[in-house]
């Protein structure tokens, strides 16, 4: 019988503690979320500044609706480029100093769209092992040679240059990278890609909007210019709250994905009244620290309060990754153990996620807890607590 081997696949992937089931939220208002008519304390939003309920967001997509309709209606290449799109991009290349930018319906599709557009007649690829699956997938399908180097190490993707073969080589890596929060030291990488005369491309889907002294990000927190990193890719899901993605770079790779980037010619455009909506966000962030600084406060105090809790505990097995940044990953082994604490912390209505293997790896399954500016001090003292009690719990 035709897939008779899916039930067998899921029952192995149960067994091995890796299924993954879906939670449907009822709704979310000022870090409470809803599930199954529960209520929880939400640790677990990229929203890192409060932004998808900023009422200046909301409003801003309300005009764009009355302006725009629900809709694009078509592909951007049809009738799907409105003013609200051009608005958007002009302001965010004019922020970020590149020439030009190009909007995508997601991280996913933008990271996709580089790989197969740049290297549909072959080249190499140097990726940072942990690279967002959206890239290493794009990567794996394109006419490429891919080759990972060792997480954030400079001397492994030095080597790995002694092997490019083409001309064409382009080096990707992360301003923060998703499920260990820590940052690529992207200066460093920068100086070596160009002395070996590749193409730095950047993924900063959680450092845009938090990082910088107005919020724009990696390339500028480490003054980036267009030549140091070619090709800069950025998402408006995480800390702008909105949806969807850029590329930005010169006028020539723009140009370039215009007329040959499958993911951007042959899908709906984003609507109107999403980048009229993005637009406000942005500008809001670019000119107001307030939230960035919130955030970092609570970041630390999250860190400091762990740090006292792990060292009275037994737990030896469980630490806290090294990140700086609004994703704070607590390492505990095994998916048995994240299960189990992600329940025993729901159980206290705290909202944690396990992450486990494939999308991290065997061994290293996680709580991935995420803060955001809209946490206040009581919020992170009553999580903190929450886990040590589950620890207690889980480790009896």
């Amino acid at each position: 019988m035709a897939f008779d081997w899916l039930e067998t696949q899921l029952s192995e992937r149960a067994e091995q503690g890796y299924l993954r089931q879906r939670k449907c939220q009822q709704y979310e208002k000022d870090n409470i979320i809803c599930i199954n008519d529960a209520h929880y304390l939400n640790f677990s939003s990229n929203d890192y500044l409060g932004m998808r309920h900023h009422e200046g967001v909301l409003q801003a997509w309300v005009e764009g609706l009355a302006q725009f309709g629900a809709g694009s209606g078509a592909s951007p290449l049809v009738t799907g480029h409105t003013q609200a799109h051009l608005a958007l991009e002009t302001y965010l290349a004019d922020a970020l100093d590149r020439e030009a930018v190009l909007l995508f319906n997601s991280g996913f599709s933008a990271n996709q769209a580089i790989c197969q557009a740049l290297f549909a007649q072959g080249g190499d690829i140097l990726a940072d092992r942990l690279m967002h699956a959206s890239f290493l997938d794009g990567a794996s399908s394109s006419k490429a040679q891919l080759r990972r180097f060792k997480h954030n190490d400079i001397k492994h993707l030095a080597s790995l240059f002694e092997k490019v073969k083409s001309q064409d080589c382009l080096v990707a890596t992360e301003g923060v990278f998703s499920m260990d929060g820590d940052s690529a030291p992207v200066r460093e990488i920068a100086d070596i890609t160009s002395t070996n005369k590749g193409w730095l491309m950047l993924d900063d889907a959680h450092g845009f909007g938090v990082l910088g002294e107005h919020g724009l990000g990696t390339a500028e927190l480490h003054n980036l210019s267009q030549s140091d990193v070619p090709i800069l890719m950025g998402t408006f899901g995480k800390a702008i709250g909105t949806g969807g993605a850029f590329i930005a770079g010169s006028q020539t790779l723009i140009d370039y994905l215009v007329n040959y980037a499958r993911h951007y010619i042959y899908s709906t455009a984003m609507p109107p009244s999403q980048a009229v909506a993005t637009l406000f966000s942005i500008s809001h962030v670019v000119n107001n620290g307030d939230g960035r600084a919130k955030l970092h406060e609570n970041i630390a105090d999250f860190r400091d309060r762990f740090s006292a809790l792990i060292g009275q505990a037994s737990e030896s097995d469980l630490y806290l990754a090294d990140s700086h940044s609004a994703i704070q990953p607590v390492i505990v082994g095994t998916p048995e153990k994240a299960l189990a604490l992600s329940e025993a912390l729901a159980q206290r209505g705290i909202w944690v996620p396990a992450i486990r293997y494939p999308t991290v790896p065997k061994g290293e399954d996680r709580l991935r807890i995420t803060l955001s500016a809209t946490h206040t001090s009581k919020d992170i003292e009553v999580l903190v607590d929450a886990i040590g009690l589950s620890l207690e719990e889980v480790v009896k």
